[in-house]
């Protein structure tokens, strides 16, 4: 009997060791959210490019949707025969050359939503600075394309109103209103979630979120998106952005999460 009990905890043991060393070659992905990016009169479409693409592959989050080519255009490869984005982006919209299309499919992207896609990206010059945004776009016009991505595309910090930050320009964010509504209004809630019958459909309800998660939940959610998602929005997981933390100062997340809290 004993030396069956060893062969067992042997297996046991083995399996173990096996799946520990199988978890540890899994690369560990973390939350990011945009640093501050300063780019100077003198900078160049190479070093537009390279900031471009870390924000893509990282605190951008433009991978949770577009890497995949289910939720969103594939960018990066080929798409249904156009090619890559920087190959497509100046054809997908008569008139509006690559630059002013994408663009707007950053700062207005219900305005064009391609074919055979849900509109269900926010409004990133929301989440993230003018210089962030234009490195972005010469990124993704240099796959494929030609980047025209100048400095004098991007407004210079005495062009901005004062009390910009990287998350928000255009200065404080909500006009540094501690309103819920106001502050739901200036993040885009509303564009995915549904509040008292407006809104969208894209993530969980709001009107009665406080009967399903605490303050403490929702504080969390709002700061960590990734540290919980609701059940039957799976495959919705990663779109929410990881910035809201960030935009708003400490009395208007308390104010923000009160609020939903209160929603019975």
């Amino acid at each position: 009997m004993w030396a069956t009990n060893l062969k067992i905890v042997g297996v046991v043991l083995g399996t173990l060791a096996l799946y520990t060393l199988i978890a540890n070659k899994i690369p560990q992905l973390q939350s990011e959210v945009p640093q501050a990016l300063t780019l100077g009169a003198n900078v160049t479409p190479e070093q537009l490019v390279a900031a471009g693409e870390k924000l893509f592959n990282g605190a951008g989050g433009c991978t949770t949707c577009h890497g995949l080519g289910t939720r969103a255009p594939n960018l990066l490869t080929d798409e249904k025969g156009t090619g890559p984005i920087g190959a497509r982006c100046g054809k997908r919209e008569p008139g509006k050359a690559c630059k002013q299309y994408l663009f707007e499919s950053l700062d207005n992207p219900t305005a064009y939503v391609v074919a055979g896609y849900q509109p269900i990206m926010p409004v990133m010059t929301k989440q993230l600075s003018p210089p962030q945004i234009w490195a972005l776009i010469a990124f993704l016009e240099s796959q494929g394309g030609t980047v025209d991505v100048t400095a004098s595309d991007i407004p210079q910090q005495s062009q901005l109103t004062p009390g910009a930050s990287p998350g928000n320009p255009g200065g404080s964010f909500a006009g540094g209103s501690t309103d819920p509504m106001a502050i739901i209004n200036a993040a885009g809630c509303l564009g995915c979630h549904k509040l008292n019958g407006a809104g969208g459909l894209i993530a969980p309800d709001l009107t009665h979120v406080g009967a399903r998660r605490s303050a403490e939940s929702i504080r969390r959610k709002i700061l960590d998106p990734a540290s919980s998602i609701a059940k039957g929005y799976e495959k919705m997981a990663g779109i929410m952005p990881k910035t809201f933390g960030t935009m708003m100062n400490a009395a208007q997340l308390e104010a923000l999460v009160q609020f939903l809290a209160s929603r019975k």
